[in-house]
């Protein structure tokens, strides 16, 4: 049985016992978060959303808050003394999908 949600204007598909990274969620680690929108879920038949599914859920647990790889920005500018180094680090939640219930 799979699902798939909708989670930081993006959509994944998560299936029970699966570990994924998603946007960060203010949300304590250790405690469970509860996705209610979700497209689709496949199970003994295939059930589709206009766009969410009502009474569907998917819930997960919050595993870990961190933040991503480093990125590194150059922005330079010809015929001007303009050079700039920028870095960036995403910040990301990592959960894990107890259950899927429609």
């Amino acid at each position: 049985m799979y699902a798939i949600i909708e989670t930081g204007g993006k959509q994944l598909k998560v299936e029970v016992g699966q570990k994924i990274y998603v946007e960060k969620l203010h949300e304590e680690v250790g405690s469970t978060y509860t996705f209610d929108k979700v497209l689709m879920v496949s199970g003994d038949k295939l059930s589709v959303g206009n766009p969410y599914l009502a009474g569907a859920k998917v819930v997960a647990k919050v595993e870990k808050q961190g933040l991503g790889k480093k990125i590194h920005i150059y922005k330079y500018k010809s015929k001007a003394i303009h050079r700039q180094k920028i870095g960036h680090r995403q910040p990301y939640t990592s959960l894990v999908i107890e259950s899927i219930t429609l």
